[in-house]
């Protein structure tokens, strides 16, 4: 990987501070087209606190986070063109099955077509949740539901993705597939910054930084 190239995301000295209390120390790194990273770190580390600077969603008190070379801004339609995340709660609609909110998804961001239910059914099956589409969200279990929050989130397009504890409810297999699958859509070209406490995504990483 050339270095020259422009991260996808990248923190210079980014730091977050109330008062006396320092939620994220001076942190910098950065992520380059088709690189998975981890961020590792006790509860309290800043984890989060450094997905949601990226996200715009908490402003820095101190140094910079950066997407595609420009501040980090929710404002920015390029900003969420480019940018997916599971770091917050994800909308979704009771009265819709799994399968057709992932389509839905699919189809507000590459057409309604054939070719993106396909690409729905893709991500479904991928993350193991085809016999479980026709299911509503108050139907399946706390894992397999947040198998379908990461199927939401990945059925889209993006340059960088940020997910926060995806191993959240699951199993040692279910969370083998997901390091499989992330891994797998970074040698496509997709980058991932990833908060996680689980060894099996950080060996399956390029990279990793440690908080606290």
């Amino acid at each position: 990987m050339k270095r020259t190239e422009v991260p996808v995301i990248a923190a210079d000295g980014a730091t977050v501070a109330v008062g006396e209390v320092t939620l994220l120390a001076p942190t910098t790194f950065a992520v380059m087209p088709g690189e998975f990273w981890c961020l590792t770190g006790g509860n309290g580390s800043g984890k989060t606190t450094l997905l949601r600077a990226f996200l715009g969603s908490r402003r820095l008190t101190g140094g910079s986070c950066s997407v595609r070379g420009e501040p980090a801004d929710v404002a920015r339609p390029l900003h969420r063109r480019i940018l997916a995340s599971l770091v917050e709660p994800i909308p979704v609609a009771r009265d819709m099955t799994l399968r057709e909110q992932v389509t839905l998804v699919a189809a507000s961001w590459h057409g309604n077509t054939k070719e993106s239910a396909e690409r729905a059914e893709q991500v479904i099956e991928r993350l193991g949740l085809s016999s479980l589409g026709e299911r509503f969200p108050h139907q399946v279990s706390s894992g397999q539901g947040q198998l379908f929050n990461l199927a939401l989130t990945l059925v889209r397009p993006a340059d960088v993705v940020l997910l926060d504890e995806p191993e959240r409810h699951l199993d040692s297999r279910r969370i083998d597939l997901v390091a499989a699958l992330l891994a797998e859509r970074a040698r496509q070209g997709t980058a991932f910054l990833v908060a996680t406490h689980e060894d099996v995504l950080v060996e399956a990483c390029d990279g990793r930084v440690e908080l606290g």
